[in-house]
């Protein structure tokens, strides 16, 4: 029987300063339009930098660019930790 668990993690689960590779989104509502314009896209690297007191938003830094991500839109963003 294969193994069901899933290795990939939502974005706002990632840990500070821990790498990971964009590998899709959970759903496609108006905010993945804009996420995409964004440069957050299959493939791409994504590093949590930081966290508001409360935990939103998130800092972001995407293959170079910082980018500030509500908690909401960073649940959507699945990753593969690396």
């Amino acid at each position: 029987m294969a193994n069901t668990t899933s290795k990939y993690i939502s974005l706002a689960e990632l840990g500070l300063q821990v790498p990971g590779r964009v590998v899709g989104f959970t759903d496609g509502d108006e905010s993945l339009s804009r996420l995409l314009s964004m440069g957050v896209v299959p493939g791409a690297l994504a590093l949590v930098l930081r966290r508001a007191p409360l935990g939103d938003p998130l800092q972001v830094r995407v293959e170079g660019t910082l980018l500030s991500i509500r908690k909401q839109d960073a649940h959507q963003i699945q990753v593969e930790p690396v």
